[in-house]
Formats: C-alpha cells, structure tokens, sequence
C-alpha cells in the first residue's frame, strides 16, 4: 500500500520531470546552418568510423539545399539537409529530399527528431512543394511511420550505409 509520502514524492518527481521537460523545450531552437556545421552529428551518427570528408553530400552546397541544426542551449544536437530534388517515382511537381537527418545519440528519443522533421514539413509548405522523400535507414522507418510515411517498394542497399526504403509523405 502507498503511503501518503510516498505520492507526495511521485507526485514531486512528475512535477520536476515534466518543469525539466518544458525547460529544455524552451532552449531549443532550429535554424538554419551550413553544410559544413551539420558534419558535427552527420559524421558521430550516420558516418562512425569513417572519414569526416564522408559527411559532405553530393548537393549540399547547392542554393536549392538547406540545412537546419537544432540547437540544445548553443550546442547543436541534431541535423537535417533539406534538397530541392525530384525523384520520378512521384507526379508532384515540387519535391523536397530529406538527407542526413541525425540526432546525437546521448539526445535520442526526446523528441528532438520529431522537432527537425515537423521544422521541415512546415519549410516545405512554405517553399509550395507537394512531397516530401528520402531513403529511410530499415531501422528508422519505424519513427516515420509514427510521423504520417509510407514505404514505397522494396528494401534496398546503399554502399557502406545499410539497407534503406524509399519513404514519402505528400505535404
């Protein structure tokens, strides 16, 4: 049986956790980075043990390509590229790839990902595209079915990467 201590202590611990949560909320922030600051999570998440030079994508550099950091307190934690890039597999005529989306791993499962892929979705609609693709790691595909993607087709293999599925969701 739970004493009345007892609950005034979960009930303190629930309050602090979700003043904590709010907090780090409020110190987030995405904006816009360059190609190169998103090689700080690229290269520990998506490239570990590889060459840091294995971090720069073919088109980042492009005007038509944008990237976001997020940025916890003033360290960023999290990355996505956004290229402006028709895949033909899809009528819509204003397409945007998601590429390199990564979250450190010490700051996973906190709704960071969540954040940078919401922060996309709505640049997109800004921007007036109709689709939203990219090539989803098998392991991942999981959360952006949570997020409203479908796979398309079967898996396949990227060199030195894994297996990935073509994703999508029309915006």
């Amino acid at each position: 049986m739970t004493s009345a201590i007892d609950k005034e202590f979960n009930m303190k611990i629930l309050y602090l956790y979700l003043v904590e949560k709010n907090i780090l909320k409020s110190m987030q922030n995405i904006s816009k980075i360059s190609s190169q600051e998103t090689f700080t999570v690229r290269h520990p998440v998506l490239r570990t043990g590889k060459p840091i030079e294995s971090c720069s994508f073919e088109g980042d550099d492009l005007e038509t390509t944008t990237h976001f950091g997020l940025f916890l307190k003033e360290s960023i934690i999290g990355v996505v590229s956004l290229f402006e890039a028709t895949n033909k597999l899809f009528p819509q005529k204003k397409q945007f790839q998601i590429r390199g989306m990564a979250v450190l791993k010490e700051h996973t499962k906190q709704g960071f990902g969540k954040a940078l892929l919401l922060h996309c979705e709505k640049y997109s609609i800004n921007q007036d595209a109709n689709l939203i693709w990219f090539n989803a790691r098998t392991e991942a595909t999981g959360f952006y079915e949570k997020m409203g993607y479908q796979k398309t087709g079967t898996p396949f293999d990227i060199k030195d990467v894994g297996e990935h599925y073509l994703m999508f969701k029309l915006v």
